[in-house]
């Protein structure tokens, strides 16, 4: 499963990206749903690269079953993924929201904060795939 390890790496990798442009464009709410999608992506290759199939979205979670795995925890990475976990849904839905739309909630401050924490745990991902 290495491979497809590095395919879900190289796909975090993009979305890193994608995260980065939007926020230079003002496109902060999707900005940081990308953010969240990278550092899921990462995780779960970290996941594959130790031979399990990983499910779900929450990047806590998913981390928090490859810290279990290789027994040890990194309590910032898990503070970090419960930063991105709270954008998940917020970041894309109106009804998510007590008034007005997700474009409207989010703002520069908390887009360049996703964008750093995704860089983060795509850094720490890196450490084990290679």
């Amino acid at each position: 499963m290495r491979g497809e390890a590095k395919r879900w790496f190289s796909e975090a990798l993009w979305d890193l990206e994608t995260a980065k442009i939007l926020q230079e464009k003002g496109r902060y709410n999707s900005s940081v749903f990308y953010a969240h999608q990278s550092a899921e992506k990462a995780v779960k290759a970290l996941l594959y690269s130790l031979n399990e199939v990983p499910w779900g979205h929450s990047v806590r979670e998913l981390l928090e079953r490859f810290f279990e795995r290789i027994g040890e925890r990194e309590e910032k990475m898990l503070s970090f993924a419960r930063e991105l976990d709270r954008h998940y849904i917020t970041s894309r839905y109106p009804d998510s929201l007590p008034s007005g739309t997700p474009h409207e909630a989010y703002d520069e401050e908390t887009a360049r904060r996703a964008v750093e924490i995704a860089e983060s745990v795509v850094e720490y991902a890196r450490k084990f795939i290679r």
